[in-house]
């Protein structure tokens, strides 16, 4: 570098884990998921770096993901937000234009003699019939507003993104969806007294009328009910809004972003802001996803594609959570911390070789608590730690490249060479329906924990132990005795006032302390060195 020029800034890549707070459990010994989960290289993002809690939109808040990270990326969702349907519809890739209107839909079963909604999520496992169904449903006709058109895009599990297009359209309308089952299918209404949105709920009325009955005459849905499972016979339709006009990431923040998030909702919400999505094959946005793969993308945008700032979105921890699955939580943020060691070891090895200079993020966007099955108000934990310190506190460069990369197993999956994502898939069938989870979770509140599962999580804090402690009640397959002795060796807090553990009780004596959503970006760019540059 020429003598006073420039130094160029950090690039950040920053992993956010979604649904990744909880509070204490029982069934874990008293412990939160983090705190019950062995997390070596989390850990040492925490000791190395900042760390403190975080409201993502402000305390007492149980927020959405959608309005969570457009606090995160700097956007006061007070200001900017206006419904997550656009999100979802454009993550799916649908097109939109100004003064088109869209909504985040679940595939539903309704009761069609008493209008009640008994599953508003049809089937989890949807992502070979949605896209029969979405094909269906795409174009179709309205016969009251035939200037109106319907476009209908399969996004994921049970999940589409539905467009309106024509004129005389707003977002100030109610949905349809009443976001709990065994309640009566809503119809849209008007949340303001102007004839755009009295036409609006009109047109919706109709669209969830029409997709009702192209669902209940299709062959997929014969099908499912000769087989005793629940139709997918309705569309709900929530979070209307439209596309969001307002300025993009790189001219507010002054850094280039990209992300992987196949999550469609964040996908959709990134177009918005001007923030390239990466297609990564392999990566779906739910328990099947290929961890490895979300890394290996991350580290070479930033190494070689021009990237300053790249955003990695996991979703099968936020899953567990609404699952109610108690003891796959802390299992997926395991294989959630393998994947950050694979990203430590990538991105070390480029700025080893002078390609570079990065900083690492590591937070969530709300807390979904696994014994309550939905977003909570707690506040999320938070660090941010330059590359090279995280390195030192992981006990140097031998200890990061003795890393292993590739393929990383799911919770259950034997070490056999079976192809990633198998396991995950049965670990997903056993959430079940809506009923049976709260069914079993009940139970268990009244018997308390299988024997098992408390000799799992209570035998002590050493990593190498609770790794074994899995291996007998069925776990993850054996680590290598390197990785467990690693594993055991607690990382050194660079700072005083560091903490060395990625847990909601440890990073709330952070020296961050507790802050809301909105001070992340700047925090992040005084962080890397970009104010001092310009």
């Amino acid at each position: 570098m020429a003598a006073g020029a420039a130094r160029e800034p950090e690039r950040v890549a920053f992993v956010l884990i979604d649904g990744v707070g909880d509070v204490t459990v029982p069934a874990l010994g008293g412990r939160t998921p983090l705190q019950a989960a062995a997390l070596p290289h989390l850990d040492a993002v925490a000791a190395a770096g900042l760390t403190g809690l975080m409201d993502p939109v402000e305390p007492g808040l149980a927020c959405g993901s959608d309005t969570a990270h457009l606090s995160l990326f700097g956007y006061d969702p007070r200001t900017y937000y206006r419904g997550r349907g656009a999100f979802e519809s454009m993550g799916a890739g649908l097109d939109m234009a100004p003064g088109d209107i869209a909504f985040k839909s679940n595939f539903a079963t309704l009761d069609p003699a008493s209008g009640i909604v008994l599953r508003r999520r049809a089937d989890r496992r949807f992502e070979d019939l949605g896209p029969v169904l979405c094909a269906a449903l795409d174009g179709m006709r309205l016969p009251s507003f035939p200037q109106h058109t319907v476009s209908v895009k399969y996004a994921t599990e049970h999940r589409c993104g539905v467009v309106v297009r024509g004129t005389g359209l707003n977002d100030a309308i109610g949905g349809t969806d009443p976001l709990k089952d065994n309640l009566p299918l809503l119809r849209a209404e008007p949340l303001d007294g102007s004839p755009q949105a009295a036409h609006t709920a009109a047109v919706v009325n109709e669209v969830s009328d029409c997709i009702r009955q192209v669902l209940e005459g299709h062959a997929v849905n014969a099908q499912r009910v000769a087989e005793g499972k629940p139709p997918a016979n309705v569309v709900l339709l929530r979070g209307c809004g439209c596309r969001l006009a307002l300025q993009e990431f790189h001219e507010r923040h002054g850094l280039r972003a990209c992300m992987v998030a196949p999550t469609k909702i964040i996908a959709g919400l990134g177009m918005s802001l001007g923030v390239y999505v990466l297609d990564v094959p392999g990566t779906t946005g739910d328990y099947r996803t290929l961890f490895h793969k979300k890394a290996e993308a991350i580290a070479e945008a930033l190494a070689t594609g021009g990237y300053q700032f790249a955003f990695l979105h996991v979703k099968a921890v936020d899953d567990t959570g609404h699952d109610f699955m108690v003891q796959m939580k802390p299992r997926y943020q395991e294989v959630v911390d393998r994947m950050v060691g694979q990203l430590l070891r990538l991105l070390w090895s480029h700025e080893r070789a002078g390609n570079g200079r990065y900083s690492v993020v590591v937070t969530g966007d709300h807390s979904t608590p696994v014994e309550f099955g939905d977003h909570s108000h707690e506040p999320v934990p938070f660090a941010i730690a330059h590359l090279r310190h995280v390195v030192e506190a992981m006990g140097g460069d031998a200890a990061v490249q003795s890393i292993p990369l590739g393929g990383i197993p799911h919770p259950g999956e034997e070490g056999n060479g079976t192809a990633a994502g198998q396991a995950a898939e049965a670990a997903a069938g056993q959430a079940g329906g809506v009923e049976e989870r709260q069914q079993q979770q009940q139970q268990q509140q009244q018997e308390g924990p299988p024997a098992a599962a408390s000799q799992q999580y209570q035998q002590g804090p050493s990593a190498a132990a609770f790794r074994q402690q899995q291996q007998q009640h069925g776990g993850p397959p054996p680590a290598s005795q390197q990785q467990q002795d690693e594993q055991q060796q607690q990382p050194q807090a660079r700072w005083p006032s560091a903490v060395a553990s990625f847990d909601e009780i440890a990073v709330a004596a952070g020296p961050l302390g507790r802050f809301p959503g909105s001070q992340v970006m700047p925090l992040v760019r005084q962080f890397i060195g970009l104010e001092a540059v310009g």
